[in-house]
């Protein structure tokens, strides 16, 4: 009996301690792959916008950590080193194993940077589930206290319809922004949107329809506010304030006295972003840009770009692609002459994880790699 007993206890401690070590053991770091977009792009220029895409979704970045390095046309990234909290860094675990497994990777041992970039924050289900957007908004509201007093948008800049702005107040890194998009003339609900701040200075995005479940980009019917990608494009890390004069309506908050309170907000924000030791450099906020770059030309890659991508000369990329219609970037002209990538996709060596049609508008196609 006793020699049953610890036969029992030494199976028992073997199992555990084999999952601790793999546990223990488990390779956290993911290679990305740098392809060259314009002339004047470099690896440094690059490694900033992922560290804003990173920062977009929580991670605190401690400048005393070492979770990103540098090589000549790799950068190396140990997610459990960029300080995600435990929900983020679990469901970045999941997202690593797929990436892994796929045959781009399988072939390269990396994933192109801007695929990786357009996984992350164009497709909305990831964002939500690392920055841990509750799925239900009335678990979101009660998170919060708002304050009775609203403010009222008559004259949005991005909504078509009439925008209700309530708020809490701000308690350092903590507040929220709730905004009911209803109908002038009926009052009827369309949608909510909501904005907090994260613990580590960025803003958060969050878009339910009018039965309060996430969704994952506006009404194109009632807003042109898109995916949270182009959320985060728009506010640039900040709290916005009212950019056109708004009626003043009985019950709300008077316009001009709403447009200061907004601007306070704005300031108080800013003010705490900038006084954090870690993350991103808040004061250099355009930096923002590297961000847009590396997802945009990845979508919308050159002939130059794919050519790294794809390892082979520029003309026989042209001669492959011949036929397929290019463009120039509205706001990037200096991209070049650039294809669409769902059009491309298809010609490539090696097939990479498909991303969404879009990262910042609705989409036809929106992965899901976390369910």
């Amino acid at each position: 009996m006793k020699k049953l007993i610890v036969l029992i206890l030494i199976v028992s401690f073997s199992c555990t301690n084999s999952t601790y070590d793999d546990i223990v053991n488990e390779d956290l770091t993911l290679q990305l792959k740098w392809n060259k977009s314009y002339e004047d792009d470099s690896i440094e220029k690059s490694i900033i916008g992922l560290q804003w895409t990173l920062s977009y979704l929580g991670a605190m970045l401690p400048l005393s950590g070492d979770g990103i390095q540098a090589q000549p046309t790799n950068i190396s990234i140990d997610i459990e080193k960029l300080g995600f909290n435990s929900n983020a860094l679990e469901k970045m675990k999941i997202l690593n194993d797929v990436i892994k497994a796929s045959e781009e990777y399988q072939l390269t041992n990396t994933i192109d940077l801007g695929r990786y970039v357009s996984l992350l924050i164009g497709a909305p289900e990831h964002y939500y589930e690392i920055t841990g957007v509750p799925y239900l908004l009335s678990d979101m509201l009660n998170n919060y206290e708002l304050n009775p007093e609203r403010g009222h948008v008559n004259n949005s800049g991005v909504s078509y319809e009439t925008r209700l702005i309530s708020f809490s107040e701000q308690d350092g890194l903590n507040q929220l922004f709730f905004c009911t998009e209803i109908d002038p003339e009926t009052e009827e609900i369309f949608e909510f949107e909501t904005v907090d701040l994260m613990s580590n200075g960025q803003v958060r995005f969050g878009i339910y329809d009018k039965n309060g479940i996430r969704i994952s980009n506006t009404d194109p019917l009632h807003s042109n506010a898109g995916k949270p990608a182009k959320c985060m494009w728009c506010h640039e890390s900040g709290i916005q304030p009212l950019f056109s004069v708004q009626d003043n309506f009985e019950g709300f908050i008077p316009y001009l006295e709403f447009k200061d309170l907004l601007v306070d907000f704005k300031t108080s924000h800013r003010n705490l972003q900038n006084s954090l030791a870690d993350g991103v450099n808040f004061q250099e906020s355009l930096q923002h840009i590297q961000t847009e770059i590396l997802y945009i030309s990845f979508m919308e890659p050159s002939a130059e770009r794919l050519s790294l991508e794809w390892n082979m000369p520029v003309n026989e990329i042209e001669n492959l692609l011949v036929g397929l219609p290019t463009h120039i970037h509205e706001e990037f002209s200096f991209l070049g002459n650039l294809y669409n990538r769902e059009e491309i996709e298809s010609f490539a060596p090696f097939t990479g994880l498909q991303v969404s049609s879009s990262v910042r508008e609705m989409s036809e196609i929106e992965v899901n790699y976390l369910n």
